[in-house]
């Protein structure tokens, strides 16, 4: 689709649904539906925290759809595999470099595969850790030393990487940390108090950027 073309299509689109999120489907057999509460109370959080209006209950989007350009930002996590193809690729990325936004959470068995998905459909770009300083960790919560731990996989230190197109990070993936994990019911992980309120205030930073850039 061409530049001006996409942006018309892209503007259309976001009329609609210029507030909500939606939950990104993909093939693979990777389990896309993985953490069912984790968005619906990320979305809770932020209606009564930051006054965000999106419809508390959040659809789910194929990757090769053309509905994706309905929402300015869908959320993916999963265990398994991940498998885009040509068509879904070139969808996800003229979503994504018109102003869409994707946040990937890393459930434990996902970083192998979606870095191979990623670079289908960036082949050039590379995922760089986005610093402390980055607007995403700066807006209504702060973050000073960057994303923070909230689940522990292979006792790593937790990574925020991003996918940066002409200045504008466009793709945030949360890396050895599970942000979705703090963000599901409080009995599904045990997490304490102040893990899950981490882990909302930063979920919280990551829609609000999303939505103002």
């Amino acid at each position: 689709m061409k530049p001006l073309l996409l942006f018309f299509f892209w503007s259309v689109c976001l009329t609609a649904h210029a507030q909500d999120v939606a939950i990104l489907k993909y093939n693979g057999g990777g389990d896309w539906y993985a953490n069912p509460t984790a968005i619906p109370n990320l979305i809770a959080f932020t209606n009564a925290t930051i006054k965000t209006t999106i419809s508390k209950n959040p659809k789910t989007v194929a990757v090769g759809s053309q509905d994706l350009f309905s929402y300015p930002m869908v959320f993916m996590t999963g265990h398994g595999n991940v498998i885009f193809s040509e068509t879904e690729a070139e969808n996800l990325k003229n979503y994504l470099i018109s102003g869409g936004f994707l946040h990937i959470s890393d459930n434990y068995g996902l970083d192998t595969y979606i870095r191979k998905a990623l670079k289908k459909v960036f082949p050039a770009l590379e995922l760089i850790e986005v610093p402390s300083n980055h607007a995403l960790y700066n807006q209504t919560y702060k973050f000073p030393n960057g994303i923070p731990k909230i689940h522990e996989h292979d006792q790593k230190k937790a990574q925020g990487f991003g996918l940066f197109f002409e200045g504008r990070l466009m793709v945030f993936y949360d890396y050895e940390t599970d942000l979705s994990d703090g963000w599901e019911d409080a009995e599904i992980h045990n997490n304490p108090k102040e893990i899950r309120e981490k882990a909302l205030k930063m979920g919280s930073n990551i829609i609000e950027y999303a939505f103002k850039n």
